[in-house]
């Protein structure tokens, strides 16, 4: 048989050519796919965001009912659209 890249004669049962190292058929099998993984940063955010949460309820629990800061409310309010787009950026970039 003749290599197909070179055209030197190997044998009829060579896997590849030996001098130029090109494959005499089609690999059998193919790599798999990656598969999609979690990136470690996606669950930090959503850790701190969470505790981040929890520590809010937490104080707005303790203050007496329409005392709290209304600057408070606004943070809360902005740090759950920044959560919420940070989950979005971090989804879509995948």
């Amino acid at each position: 048989m003749q290599c197909r890249n070179c055209g030197a004669e190997i044998a009829d049962n060579a896997l590849i050519c030996y001098r130029c190292g090109t494959a005499t058929t089609e690999a059998k099998y193919k790599p798999a796919a990656p598969g999609r993984r979690r990136g470690s940063s996606n669950i930090v955010v959503t850790a701190i965001a969470l505790a981040l949460l929890v520590v809010l309820a937490l104080y707005m629990g303790r203050v007496p009912s329409g005392q709290s800061p209304r600057f408070l409310s606004w943070i809360v309010v902005a740090f759950a659209v920044l959560l919420v787009a940070t989950r979005a950026y971090l989804r879509r970039r995948k």
